[in-house]
């Protein structure tokens, strides 16, 4: 008989193998929008899992290769989702972020967001074999290639595999003291494209329509409307337009970044975008929405996060769970109404940051908590 105990034994027994892999696939520099240098982890990591047993499948994309790896039959299966894409460009490791792992932390690019729970999610499955445990349930592993850009066209492969899905787990990084994240707030890349009409801007100004004062005068209202709602956050991310400073504008842009965390507050919002007039004669403005991941307010029940909190302490674990503001690919399972859990990845600090780091013995943390999870099964619960 495998008990949980085993699991925890057998995950410590790993860890230096779990150190190993996560510096190589550091190592593999993966920009998102970078699709060879993504195509060629997505090779290291298909490898991985058809030798831990796993039918892979890739899925190719312009953004790069997304992955489908399947454990078990058909039928109700566990959802879990990753990426393999980072914010990193080409060259971060040699310059402003080598990899350094003192024995107790490991820095580097993407070891936080999130290959770290890469490393803890593949290390559980080869417990499971190297235990001889069945899992409870078929697994499904989906890895996306543009997930640091609201998965674009990783989107569709997510939503593909929603069907039959008893749970869904992400390994993104966890609340700063390891908590799960029981739910997360929408987020919407919106670029904001507004054409005016060029003329010589002393010479002849009354027949130009200055395209950048009219987006600045856009923002402004569309500020208003934020304002006005509850649980939503919006930031101008980029803006640019204008050739020179002596003609006025024909041409501007702003790519806006919306959260939020009620799904009626996004609808209202996103419907205004869609709804926008001009304020200037001759002037035209156009929202188009980049990408969107609906907002996912959590469970009413905590069923599933109570299975979780169960698994943890048949290995020592106390579990503990909130809402988050970031958003991810968990998202779509949960504003699907698949009951999910994010933050799986290990404990850290510094997403999108110089100082990205973890706690190396958190590796072996989730790698045991996600085998007892997977090997015990999961049990359904009320849909959102």
């Amino acid at each position: 008989m495998h008990t949980p105990d085993r699991f925890l034994e057998r995950a410590r027994q790993l860890e230096p193998t779990m150190r190993e892999r996560l510096a190589s696939y550091v190592a593999h520099e993966t920009p998102t929008g970078d699709a060879l240098a993504l195509n060629r982890l997505a090779a290291v990591l298909g490898a991985h899992y058809t030798e831990l047993g796993a039918e892979v499948t890739l899925v190719p994309s312009a953004a790069g290769d997304h992955l489908l790896a399947t454990w078990g039959g058909e039928g109700s299966h566990v959802l879990v989702l990753g990426h393999h894409d980072t914010v990193w460009p080409i060259g971060q490791l040699a310059t402003e972020m080598p990899y350094d792992d003192d024995g107790a932390i490991i820095k580097g690019p993407g070891v936080f967001d999130m290959k770290g729970g890469l490393v803890a999610f593949e290390t559980a499955m080869r417990i499971l074999r190297d235990c001889d445990a069945s899992l409870g349930q078929p697994v499904r592993l989906v890895v996306t290639a543009d997930e640091e850009i609201g998965t674009p066209t990783g989107r569709a492969l997510v939503e593909g595999q929603l069907e039959g899905a008893v749970a869904a787990f992400g390994l993104e990084p966890p609340h700063p003291h390891g908590g799960l994240k029981t739910g997360r707030h929408g987020s919407t890349r919106v670029r904001l494209e507004v054409r005016g009409v060029e003329a010589h801007a002393a010479l002849d100004p009354g027949r130009g329509v200055s395209a950048i004062d009219e987006l600045v005068d856009q923002i402004v209202r569309i500020r208003e409307v934020v304002a006005a709602e509850e649980h939503v956050l919006s930031n101008v991310g980029t803006i640019q337009g204008g050739s020179r400073t002596n003609v006025t504008a024909g041409r501007a842009s702003a790519d806006l970044g919306f959260r939020f965390g009620d799904a009626d507050v996004e609808k209202r919002v996103l419907a205004h975008l869609a709804q926008l007039e001009p304020i200037r004669d001759r002037a035209q403005v156009n929202a188009e929405i980049l990408t969107n991941r609906p907002a996912w307010a959590g469970s009413p029940s905590d069923a599933l996060l109570d299975q979780v909190v169960a698994a943890g302490e048949r290995i020592g674990q106390q579990v503990t769970g909130k809402h988050a503001l970031g958003a991810a690919d968990t998202n779509f399972a949960g504003s699907a109404g698949i009951p999910a859990l994010d933050g799986f990845g290990p404990r850290g600090r510094g997403a999108h940051a110089l100082h990205e780091e973890i706690i190396a013995e958190s590796l072996v943390e989730r790698a045991a908590l996600l085998a007892t999870l997977l090997a015990g099964g999961i049990e359904p619960t009320p849909a959102t």
